[in-house]
Formats: C-alpha cells, sequence, structure tokens
C-alpha cells in the first residue's frame, strides 16, 4: 500500500492559437504546479476498485476509472488494484485536478504492477485521455503546446506565493475553448522573458505580462471572476490572472501574511495560500 499526490497547476499565460482539424485548439501555455493536491491511495487487490469522495460522478466520467481501465488494457491480463481518491482541488476549476488524478493513477499503477513502463510511454498513454494529462507525469514547470500534450519542461522554476480564489462555479473546458474569440493577429509571447520575469519576481512587469485568452469569454458568462479579480488587487495582490479555462483566479503576493489576510476577505469564495513548486516531490 503507497500513496502518491496529484498536485494542482496554474497557467501563468494561455494562449489560443487556433482550432485544430481534430475538434481541439492549438494551444502554447506555461504551466506550473502548486503545493495544493488530491491524494490516492493504491494497494493490491483481486478486481480493479474505485473509490472516491466524489459523490454520483459516473464511471465514464472519472479519470481515475478511466486512467486504470486504459492501464489494465495496455498491460494485459486480469490485474487488480484497489484505488482510493480523496479530493482537495476543487471540480472543474481550471486548475487540472482530473488530469493530474489520471497521470497519478497511470504511475501508480504503473510502481504497483512493476510495469516499468517509462515515462514516455506513460506520458503517450495519458495524452489519449486529456491534453493536460502528459504535463503531470514528472513535469513541475513547463511550456505545453500542440492541444496541451507536446511538453517541455524548464529549468529554475521559481517558488512564488500565490492566493487561489475560486468562486464555486463549475467551467466547462469544452465550452471555454468554443465560446473563445480567436484573433486574426497574435504577439507571440517572449517565453524566455517570461521565465525571466518570474525568476526575478518582477511582479510589476508581470502584471504585464498575464495573459489568458479564455478569460474574456469566460467573464463574460461569469462576472464574478472579474470582480475577484479587482477585489485581490485591492487587497494586495501585485498580479492576477484565472487560470486555464476557469474558474479559479490567483493572485501573486508578496509574502505570506498579505496573503492570508486577503483570504479572510474574499468571502463565501473557496480560498488557498499556496506555493509554486519547484520540482516534483518525491513520493
Amino acid at each position: 500500500m503507497f500513496q502518491l499526490k496529484a498536485f494542482a497547476k496554474i497557467n501563468w499565460f494561455l494562449s489560443v492559437l487556433g482550432k485544430r482539424g481534430d475538434g481541439y485548439h492549438d494551444i502554447f501555455t506555461l504551466m506550473q504546479c502548486v503545493d495544493l493536491c488530491d491524494t490516492l491511495l493504491f494497494e493490491n487487490s483481486d478486481a480493479l476498485e474505485i473509490h472516491s469522495d466524489i459523490p454520483d460522478l459516473p464511471p465514464e466520467k472519472n479519470l481515475v476509472f478511466r486512467a486504470a481501465s486504459l492501464m489494465r488494457d495496455r498491460v494485459g491480463g486480469r490485474r487488480g488494484a484497489k484505488i482510493v481518491l480523496t479530493k482537495d482541488i476543487p471540480l472543474a476549476s481550471g486548475m487540472g485536478g482530473g488530469s493530474s488524478d489520471a497521470a497519478a493513477t497511470l504511475v501508480g499503477l504503473d510502481r504497483l504492477w512493476g510495469t516499468n513502463l517509462g515515462t514516455d510511454r506513460l506520458m503517450e498513454m495519458g495524452a489519449t485521455l486529456g491534453s493536460d494529462v502528459p504535463f503531470f507525469i514528472g513535469n513541475a514547470y513547463a511550456v505545453a503546446e500542440g492541444r496541451g500534450e507536446r511538453i517541455s519542461p524548464l529549468p529554475e522554476a521559481p517558488e512564488l506565493l500565490l492566493l487561489l480564489v475560486n468562486p464555486r462555479i463549475s467551467v466547462s473546458s469544452a465550452w471555454a475553448y468554443s465560446a473563445c474569440q480567436i484573433g486574426l493577429t497574435k504577439k507571440p509571447v517572449d517565453i524566455k522573458l517570461f521565465c525571466q520575469t518570474l525568476a526575478r519576481k518582477d511582479f510589476i512587469t508581470l502584471s504585464t505580462m498575464l495573459a489568458n485568452d479564455l478569460e474574456s469569454a469566460v467573464v463574460d458568462a461569469y462576472p464574478e471572476i472579474n470582480r475577484i479579480k479587482e477585489r485581490l488587487c485591492q487587497l494586495g495582490a501585485s498580479a492576477t490572472a484565472m487560470s486555464g479555462s476557469g474558474s479559479t483566479v490567483f493572485g501573486v503576493f508578496r509574502s505570506d501574511e498579505e496573503a492570508r489576510c486577503a483570504s479572510g476577505q474574499m468571502g463565501a469564495n473557496w480560498c488557498r495560500v499556496v506555493r509554486t513548486l519547484t520540482h516534483v516531490p518525491e513520493p
């Protein structure tokens, strides 16, 4: 029996470049894990058992179930496992909780069953489950391209203090991408300059560089997201942005005290003070 952590992520920026022939969108984004996580407990069993604290989630929508089923099909045999999922990352929040859970399932079963498939094959399998899944297999800080499955890990990940705020609104990623208005011209993000800005903790410049192409459409549908951004700025956040397809907003703070003070003034919203991860911790 052992336990793995499935970490959440934020998108420092998210550029939507165009719609693909397969129905997905080409994107360019910088993702980083934070120390908020779900946990998955693995133990041997004769059958494949998935237990979760998410009520009434059908198996076909449970990425842990889908990842476990895929893993068993790929390695063959009638292998079993008991997986217990405990959620702490809000559902449909733009922080990749389901994708991270799926990645942890692949990694955990590879370890439990001793199949030793290797990172590349696990990432290939993960890409069939969801665009963000490959990122969560061994990465803490990386650029994602294509539909999100092409991962380029980056060195020297910065450790920054964030306040995550979620208005308890679930946003469908598919809807957010379909509602996104893709511009005819787009200035490309200078990834080297962006990373240097993060590393220097140059918050003034950072506040002008954070951009999420999905944000406008999501804010139009859910104005509360923009109100949260404005409130975070009033409470001392140096920079704010929506993560992924929303509805979570993150604010960058200079001190733990400032972040926790702001958290206490965000009303009924779900809030969590976190730090970005510089590497994936050993299990």
